[in-house]
């Protein structure tokens, strides 16, 4: 079994919470990386905010799409 199947089997078994528990736990590790990592934090704080916003919108565009097609 590839990789990939294996995500989609797992993905399957997951509930609503537990998707936002995945999110959540990205979220902590990436302001962890910015904390302690120097590097990171002067890249992530060199970057102009709005690209973030952009790259979010562009990568929400294909679930949006999903949840909203018939």
């Amino acid at each position: 079994m590839d990789l990939f199947k294996k995500v989609n089997s797992l993905g399957k078994k997951m509930t609503v919470c537990d998707f936002s528990y995945l999110k959540l736990s990205v979220m902590f590790a990436t302001l962890f990386l910015v904390g302690v990592w120097d590097w990171f934090r002067s890249l992530v704080l060199s970057i102009n905010p709005w690209i973030f916003a952009v790259v979010a919108i562009i990568f929400s565009i294909p679930l949006l799409k999903k949840m909203f097609s018939k």
